[in-house]
């Protein structure tokens, strides 16, 4: 038996959520899980149709993206993964979809701002959409470059502060301290990008939020005194 079943049956089960959420078409996503004490990442295999998906399909690789366990190719995105768990301690999974409303923002190269509580409760301030990569970037290391313009766009922000990000030209990439966190928010995302290009048409004046109501959102759901929801 895999030393990896567990963490392997996670990531097969949060790939399975993107799809009964209805944010991919076949093969058009990934999510991964890392094991720190173990340096490994378990991610999605390249190219499987999520209906034809099995927990002993995921891949396992290193930090480093050499082969661990699995007899598959891992998702073509790995190298976007590894370099944001190796750059960001707190994040204990990655997402990515090519979601219609988030992608469409993507392909527009617009940050998401925060038109509404709903986005403050996940995301303090706007969401924002990298640039698009330089030419040496798509001639090189496509998917490290990737990674790399996620973390050049994220600079010196908390990235759990808001763990969502817009790949210009490209699509949604999430992360969260499980496979299924970051799956979370990439569902919310996706409902984010929805609202905001309805109240972007309705309204084309719209202007953010007050940053007041935006911490207030924000800090009552993840501040040091939150209220929302059940204490335990």
């Amino acid at each position: 038996m895999s030393q990896y079943k567990e963490l392997k049956e996670r990531v097969y089960e949060a790939n399975i959520e993107l799809n009964n959420r209805g944010l991919v078409l076949y093969s058009f996503g990934n999510v991964s899980e890392i094991d720190r004490d173990k340096n490994v990442v378990a991610i999605k295999p390249s190219g499987v149709p999520y209906e034809k998906l099995k927990p002993n399909d995921v891949v396992i690789v290193d930090l480093e993206n050499k082969p661990v366990e699995g007899e598959l190719q891992p998702s073509s995105d790995t190298k976007t993964h590894t370099h944001l768990y190796r750059q960001y301690k707190g994040i204990g999974g990655v997402a990515h979809t090519h979601s219609t409303y988030a992608t469409g923002w993507a392909q527009a190269a617009m940050s998401l701002p925060c038109y509404g509580t709903t986005h403050a409760d996940y995301g303090n301030g706007e969401i924002p959409c990298t640039e698009f990569l330089e030419d040496f970037q798509i001639n090189g290391d496509y998917e490290e470059e990737t990674g790399v313009q996620i973390s050049k766009t994220i600079g010196k922000r908390d990235p759990l502060s808001t763990p969502m990000i817009l790949v210009a030209g490209h699509g949604p990439f999430s992360w969260g301290d499980s496979a299924d966190n970051a799956v979370y928010h990439l569902v919310v995302l996706e409902q984010i990008a929805h609202m905001n290009y309805i109240a972007k048409n309705l309204n084309n004046e719209i202007k953010p939020l007050n940053q007041n109501l935006i911490n207030k959102h924000f800090d009552r759901k993840h501040g040091v005194n939150a209220y929302y929801g059940q204490r335990k």
